[in-house]
């Protein structure tokens, strides 16, 4: 799953930074997931949270989803990486899943605009982190009960968790833009 989350995110992050680029060439560019009011990668790029840390976001997901699909592919083809190095990786998507937690919000009630490949990026990251939490507590030495017994809830039902959060984020962008979806239908 870390293979193709990995992926995903690093692609969406490509065509993002492709974009902002093209965006700051040309301020008259129209991205080309800039669809309607809503779905309008052009407003969420023009945002200052569109560079959060002083430079375009989708560099960091170039640098982590680049981390995410090599830790897929090494451990697909048979590669045991060190503890240490799992939950570097753990951190590193805990610090991105909070970010990407945070541009959620921003997007849906500050900005008002949801970009395709930044939602893409969402779900990667969750995912991302979902699966490589799961490896390191199926790694953790003589876990206590309670985390003994959250780790095989978790493992039993890896899917459904997944799925209810990423349903969480689907009903915050259905609740967010209510009054333009009505408008569709």
């Amino acid at each position: 799953m870390l293979v193709v989350a990995g992926a995903l995110g690093l692609t969406a992050s490509l065509v993002l930074t492709i974009e902002k680029f093209s965006l700051l060439a040309d301020p008259t560019y129209r991205p080309s997931c800039s669809i309607n009011p809503v779905i309008s990668c052009g407003s969420v790029m023009s945002s200052p949270q569109a560079e959060a840390f002083g430079f375009p976001n989708p560099l960091l997901g170039i640098i982590g989803f680049t981390v995410a699909l090599t830790t897929g592919v090494v451990t697909l083809g048979g590669v045991r990486l060190p503890r240490w190095y799992w939950l570097g990786l753990a951190a590193g998507l805990i610090g991105a899943a909070v970010f990407v937690h945070w541009l959620i919000f921003q997007s849906l009630y500050r900005i008002g605009a949801l970009c395709p490949y930044c939602m893409l990026v969402w779900v990667a990251v969750v995912v991302s982190l979902w699966y490589v939490l799961l490896h390191t507590g199926a790694q953790t030495r003589s876990p206590g009960r309670r985390l003994r017994r959250w780790m095989a809830f978790a493992a039993r039902n890896h899917t459904a968790v997944l799925t209810v959060w990423v349903l969480i984020i689907a009903a915050l962008i259905a609740e967010a833009f209510w009054v333009y979806w009505r408008t569709l239908v």
